[in-house]
């Protein structure tokens, strides 16, 4: 799932905030693009429709996985902002739309505040 750089940065800021089953899971930057890209469970893109955002279903899965060695991203040109093994394996879709809607907010409330 793919947002802006800037609303992915504070979701992830909301997110990492967050206690027990909020905890924000591996997590890519693409600066070429100055997107996110937060890794969701499998099945996600048949239901997501969050404005802003883009979310593809892949096949054949990552090849990340949440222990062992670091592992390089698996999209040539981006690097790990939160890498596996410091995260949890995916982030849950309903706590990141509530983040993003949060982080959406805030930063309409700031740029109006100019």
């Amino acid at each position: 799932m793919t947002v802006p750089a800037r609303q992915g940065l504070e979701a992830v800021d909301i997110l990492r905030r967050g206690a027990g089953d909020e905890a924000v899971g591996p997590v890519l930057h693409d600066g070429t693009c100055d997107t996110l890209g937060f890794l969701v469970p499998s099945g996600t893109a048949a239901c997501w429709d969050l404005p802003g955002s883009a979310c593809t279903q892949t096949f054949g899965g990552s090849g990340v996985v949440a222990q062992g060695p670091p592992v390089p991203p698996p999209v040539a040109g981006t690097g790990w902002l939160v890498p596996p093994g410091a995260a949890e394996a995916v982030t849950d879709p309903v706590v990141l739309r509530a983040a993003l809607g949060e982080a959406r907010r805030m930063i309409e409330a700031a740029d109006n505040c100019r």
